[in-house]
């Protein structure tokens, strides 16, 4: 199944967006489209409980589901419900899950994701949050940034679509990293989606 946009050509172009944390980027995704005619996003999915997509839901009155971790390694349940919402492109926003195939292949090249370093350093599987910065600081990086990537079927090896970067400053500990390097998550992840999305 190719996503619905290729039968919907001049209709909305639905998003479904997965996170298993805060949902910061999540919510600065919902933010970006809330007024566009074009992009709605029309669904929330996580695998944890406590996760802030829970209460972003509500605030904004999108539908969201919760899929333990079984139910989204085997696949078939979660794009059954991508198929009822009519997704067209899944976003992942700090989703701490490995995409099945049964979905990348359902979904190809309508799957993106976001990484906290400069690929293809510091990517691969374990290799998310707190420890990507920690890596980046041991290795003695002098920059470091994100990367908007493609989703294919190995961790975080996906067509690049943009990369946006930042000078390291001089005794800054992995936190402190981090919280830098959400800001350029926050600033650019929305409009890196809406180039893709919409090919401008």
């Amino acid at each position: 199944m190719f996503p619905y946009l290729c039968a919907k050509l001049l209709q909305v172009i639905n998003l479904a967006i997965f996170a298993s944390g805060k949902a910061t980027n999540a919510r600065r995704i919902i933010e970006k489209f809330r007024t566009d005619d074009q992009v709605q996003v029309k669904l929330l999915i996580t695998n944890n409980f406590e996760s802030g997509l829970i209460d972003v839901s509500r605030e904004f009155h999108i539908s969201s589901f919760y899929f333990d971790n079984d139910k989204v390694a085997e696949g078939e349940n979660l794009l059954q419900r991508l198929r009822d919402f009519e997704i067209d492109y899944v976003i992942l926003a700090g989703f701490l899950r490995k995409i099945p195939e049964v979905i990348i292949q359902a979904y190809p090249k309508h799957i993106i994701n976001i990484h906290p370093a400069l690929l293809p350093k510091f990517g691969g599987k374990g290799m998310y949050g707190i420890k990507v910065h920690q890596a980046v600081l041991d290795a003695g990086e002098k920059e470091t940034g994100i990367t908007i990537h493609l989703v294919n079927e190995q961790y975080d090896e996906g067509q690049i679509l943009a990369q946006h970067k930042l000078d390291i400053p001089e005794r800054i500990n992995a936190r402190h990293l981090q919280a830098l390097v959400q800001e350029l998550e926050h600033q650019h992840y929305p409009i890196e989606i809406e180039k893709y999305i919409k090919n401008v």
